[in-house]
Formats: C-alpha cells, sequence, structure tokens
C-alpha cells in the first residue's frame, strides 16, 4: 500500500485538482527506513504517558536503535513558556532555547541524549506552518483545510524528524486523551501515516486506566474499554495496551481489556504504581515489551545484543543504588512558591533523587512555600533542613520569604544553593546585609529603587541582542579556576548550561560585592556578566548559586555537580564526623530531632 501512495503521489505532486492526497515527502526521508511508535492516552490524562513512552524509547534505544520523541500538544501556545506551572507544571528549557513541557524531561534524563525544537510541537506551530505555507502560495490555489492539509502537515513534521534523526523508530507521544477535540486531527494525521507508510512501520500503543474503588475492593475495567473503544473508533487499532493502576491489574482484567480490544493478553501491560519511574525501563523488559514492538515492527535485524548488556548493566546498578536501604538520610528544603504542586519543581525532585543514588543516602524533600516565610518564622521553617535550594520564578510574590531563606542559610552556615531567582536573591540579600546598600533591590520589583543590584542592562540588550526576552538556552560559563564551582564540575574552565531569565547582576556592583567577600566564579565568556557565585569555604561550608538551570541537565547516570554537592554538604551538616568530599561517615545517626518523615513511596503519575 504504502508503495502504491508513494507512486500516485510523485505522477500528481503531491496535490493538484486531480487529487484528495496530501502527503508531503521531506528531502531525504527514506520510506520504510524509520518505524514510528504512537502512545494515545484513554480515560483521564497525567496517566504517564511521557513515562511510559520514554522507558519504551530507552530499552530500544539499550538495544542499540536510534530513537527519537516527540510530544504533541493539542493547546494553541506556540511553546510552553507562558503556562502557569500550576496549570502544567514546570517548564523545560531545551539546548537550543526551546520551552516546552514537562514531559521533554522526562525523556532527556531517560534517554541521556539533548533534544531540540523538533522534538516538540503544540497546535499553534502547526496552524502556523499551515497559514503561512498559504500565504506563499504553497497549495497551489486550493482551499486549505483539516484534512488533508493540517494532518498533512503533521505527517510532514514526523517525516521531517525521521530524516534529520535518522533514527530507527520515532516515538509520537499526544497529549490529553482520545476524545478531546483539540487533539482529534492529530490522531487523524497518525491514522493516515499507518496507511501510508504500510504494514509493519507504525505500533499504536494505548494507554489507559483502571479504577479500583476501595468501597468495592476490586479492580474495574469498564472505563478502560470504553476508553480503548474510542482509540478504535478513530481508526487506530492498538497493538499494546498499558494499564495504569495503584496495583498490578489482575490476570481477570487482563482478559477482559484483551478480549475487548482484541489485543493479545501478553502484550497487555501492568503499569502499577512504583517507589521510582526508574523502574519502569526494566519492567517493561521483564514483560517482554521490547520484544513485541520489535515483532511489530520487523525491526529484530537491527539489534545489539552488547550494546542492551552494557546498558542495562549500568541502569540496573543506578536503579539498585537508589532503591538501597541507606543508613543515611538529609532534609532538603525547597524555598519557592509554586511548592502546593510538585510538577512545578519536578526537574529539581528529579536531580535530587540521582543524587541519592550517588551520595548513597536518602533525601527527604521538604517544600517550603515562602508566602508565608517571614524573618521571624524562618528559622522556625527551616529547622529540619540540613540544606536548601532557593529556586527559580516570576513576580515579586514570595521574593521577600525567599531573601530570608538566604539571609538565614548564610549566617547559620546552612548548605545553600541559589537557582535562577535563587540567584538573584543571594545577591541582593549579600549586598543590603553585608554590604549595607539597604535599599537594593532588582528593577523587577522595584524599578526605582536605588541600588538595582539585578537589573536589565541596556549594554546587554544591545550585546546580546536580548530586548525585552528572555535569555534562553545552553550558554557556555567560563568557569574561575580554583573555584568550588569549578571543582565541582570535575576542575573544568568552561560549564555548558541551561538558563530561562531576563534579568542580570548589575556590572557597577559587581566591585562592591566582590570586596566584601562575594565571588563572581562562572561568568560570560566575553561580556560582564556573571552566571554563578559563592562564597569562600571561609566564609561557608556551601553557599552556591548560579543563573542557570543545573538541574535541567542532571541525569540518572550522571547527577549535576552543584546538585550533588549540596547533597554531600547537608550530609556533612547532618553528620559532622564524616567528610565532605568522600562523605565517609564513621557513626552514622539519625536526622536532628523533629525532621520531616521521609516521603511517600513515589507513583507513577503525569510526571
Amino acid at each position: 500500500m504504502a508503495d502504491e501512495v508513494n507512486e500516485l503521489l510523485a505522477s500528481v505532486g503531491h496535490t493538484s485538482y486531480e487529487t484528495e492526497f496530501y502527503s508531503p515527502t521531506p528531502e531525504g526521508y527514506v520510506p520504510g527506513k524509520t518505524k514510528y511508535v504512537v502512545v494515545l492516552g484513554t480515560v483521564m490524562s497525567g496517566l504517564g504517558k511521557g513515562i511510559f513512552s520514554s522507558s519504551l524509547a530507552k530499552i530500544l534505544k539499550d538495544k542499540g536503535l536510534k530513537v527519537a520523541p516527540i510530544k504533541m500538544e493539542g493547546y494553541l501556545n506556540l511553546d510552553s513558556g507562558t503556562l502557569n506551572p500550576f496549570r502544567h507544571g514546570e517548564v523545560f528549557v531545551l539546548d537550543d532555547g526551546m520551552e516546552t513541557d514537562m514531559d521533554l524531561g522526562t525523556y532527556e534524563r531517560m534517554l541521556n541524549e539533548n533534544l531540540n525544537k523538533m522534538n516538540f510541537t503544540t497546535s499553534g506551530q502547526i496552524f502556523t506552518r499551515v497559514l503561512d505555507r498559504e500565504r506563499q502560495g504553497g497549495y497551489l490555489g486550493r482551499d486549505v483545510q483539516m484534512i488533508p492539509h493540517v494532518t498533512g502537515e503533521v505527517k510532514r513534521l514526523l517525516r521531517e524528524l525521521a530524516a534529520k534523526s535518522q533514527a530507527d523508530v520515532v516515538f509520537i507521544e499526544v497529549g490529553g486523551t482520545v476524545g478531546d477535540y483539540e487533539n482529534g486531527y492529530f490522531i487523524e494525521a497518525l491514522r493516515e501515516l499507518a496507511y501510508e507508510e504500510g504494514d509493519k512501520s507504525v505500533c499504536v500503543v494505548a494507554l489507559t486506566y483502571v479504577m479500583e474503588p476501595k468501597t468495592l475492593g476490586e479492580q474495574k475495567s469498564k472505563a478502560a474499554q470504553l476508553g480503548l473503544r474510542q482509540v478504535m473508533q478513530a481508526g487506530l487499532v492498538p497493538h499494546i495496551i498499558a494499564c495504569r493502576c495503584p496495583s498490578p491489574i489482575t490476570e481477570k482484567v487482563k482478559q477482559k481489556i484483551s478480549m475487548f480490544s482484541n489485543v493479545p493478553q501478553r502484550r497487555v501491560f501492568s503499569m502499577h504504581d512504583v517507589e521510582s519511574i526508574y523502574l519502569v525501563p526494566e519492567m517493561l523488559r521483564e514483560a517482554g515489551m521490547d520484544r513485541e514492538v520489535l515483532t511489530i515492527l520487523e525491526l529484530h535485524d537491527r539489534v545489539n545484543q552488547r550494546s542492551e548488556d552494557t546498558a542495562r548493566r549500568k541502569w540496573v546498578k543506578f536503579v539498585d543504588d537508589l532503591l538501597a536501604q541507606k543508613d543515611r538520610e538529609v532534609t532538603i528544603g525547597v524555598t519557592g512558591k509554586y511548592t502546593s504542586i510538585r510538577d512545578a519543581y519536578a526537574s529539581i525532585d528529579k536531580a535530587l533523587e540521582h543524587c541519592s543514588a550517588h551520595a548513597g543516602c536518602r533525601i527527604n524533600i521538604e517544600w517550603i512555600d515562602t508566602t508565608e516565610i517571614t524573618p521571624r518564622n524562618v528559622a522556625e521553617k527551616l529547622k529540619h533542613c540540613h540544606g536548601i535550594i532557593v529556586p527559580g520564578g516570576f513576580g515579586n510574590r514570595g521574593v521577600d520569604g525567599k531573601i530570608a531563606c538566604v539571609q538565614h542559610a548564610r549566617e547559620n552556615k546552612l548548605p545553600f544553593l541559589g537557582i535562577c531567582l535563587g540567584f538573584q536573591m543571594a545577591v541582593i540579600e549579600f549586598a543590603r546585609n553585608v554590604c549595607k546598600l539597604d535599599d537594593a533591590n532588582s528593577t523587577e520589583f522595584a524599578p526605582q529603587c536605588k541600588s538595582p543590584v539585578i537589573d536589565i542592562l541596556p549594554e546587554q540588550k544591545k550585546l546580546e541582542g536580548l530586548g525585552g526576552n528572555m535569555r534562553l538556552g545552553a550558554k557556555d560559563i567560563d568557569l574561575k579556576e580554583g573555584s568550588m564551582i569549578s571543582r565541582l564540575y570535575d576542575n573544568s574552565a568552561i560549564k555548558r548550561l541551561r538558563f530561562r531569565h531576563r534579568y542580570e547582576v548589575d556590572p557597577r556592583f559587581i566591585a562592591t560585592l566582590e570586596k566584601h567577600g562575594l565571588v563572581f566564579s562562572g561568568r560570560h565568556p566575553s561580556q560582564p556578566i556573571m552566571q554563578m557565585l559563592e562564597l569562600p569555604q571561609s566564609m561557608h561550608p556551601y553557599f552556591v548559586g548560579t543563573q542557570a538551570h543545573p538541574c535541567l541537565t542532571s541525569r540518572p547516570l550522571s547527577p549535576d555537580g552543584m546538585f550533588l554537592g549540596l547533597v554531600k554538604a547537608a550530609l556533612q551538616r547532618a553528620y559532622p564526623q564524616g567528610t565532605l568530599e568522600g562523605v565517609s561517615i564513621e557513626k552514622p545517626r539519625p536526622a536532628s530531632n523533629g525532621a520531616a518523615a521521609p516521603t511517600p513511596a513515589m507513583a507513577v503519575t503525569g510526571q
């Protein structure tokens, strides 16, 4: 079928008055080379499509296959940059500056690779591409319609990704659930793609929810069955079904879902709650889902068994270290203003989880709302913490509480890591309380302040081309030789991290800040832009900050150095007889009295 369609398209030049086919093929695309795995959700959103898709992609990558993920969101925003963290979780910034859905962070961490703007799209992007093409006469006078032109643009985007990445398998995650108005044309485009690419080219995975009402004491699959019916009504027949449920789904439920959907029972996967999302790849492997995908897509001949053995050993060791019983534990306070929703700081949560495995300790995260913190109660609020993180954010709500946290950490030698706005708060607090610039502030919060130690600088706008826009994406940072931050990054001279901010340290105040002991240990390679700071260890055991977001590039097998340094410093505070470098604790003892209870086991959710 694929050959027939391609022949027809070639003969008519892709679109004309004589045919309704519209299936653009970008330059370099080789039909049949790239296969596709489509991951759809039913019943409800937030089931963990990104976790399932990235885990399945990982175990195929382990086998030596080249994989490329893409997340397709139905909203009309051009990117995720303006989305409220309370509604949509954190904004994840890619190397090229693309602001994306937080699921892209899951893909990067699972696959241990940097993604780019081709790995994320929204309805806003698709419609913009279609309208731009129409204005340029790209549709040869045709009336532009949802089908075939908008769906054709989706197919073009997927094939462009396949051609550019040279992937063996493209993983397509469709946001929301089947039946949503906003993603209906994505699903239709995928139906067309499966038709055009031909048999053995597209594997459809439906993620559904099996209810387990406590009042009934048994699992109920009716909602899952109805959700799967919607997938089939859309013209897609599932090859694999993943069932989310608090506990492993029973054989009875598997049989019902298998019979209802015509999916063999061996391809009905129980994706129940587990202690860490990093267990999911091995769960999939043990259930044979990798072999099933290889069979469905006829990819067995591309497998490299030695590659899989090596990758699997490394991953299993990480997971074993992560889940091992640990005698030592520390409490890290995350002091922000979005703490009521965990997803708002998902990358920080994951960066600390990576450190837990590599530092050999249990990390309890205490979420602290800075809108409730004042200089009077800050000591009480932070009394259980062995270290704190002051994360990024926008707007002045909760800022005074963040400054109070920074001051408490500095004066009480509490290990401190400031990220983005947290870096700026550290500069303001130091300027006020050490340099005695009482009115020091940021022009973001006090445009008319006399000592704007944090500002948008006219010369930086000119040099960096920032204008009123944020500084986004990966940038090189020159690290000061011999500084703590340089040592945290293996004595590197340059570190590349990702940024998302507008305001900088005003160069007019740098000399004053440095004179009083603040060290700017990371700078822009050619401009007077301060990107990292620290206090000498003679003044504080661990006080560091950065305008960047190091949590975005922390990976399970290679945790970020600043986060790992914070955890080791917190361990030394909790167990003073240990050492920071090796964290060799001779006589472990419990954390300080009143320490927060360990966090509950992590469920697999829409992280």
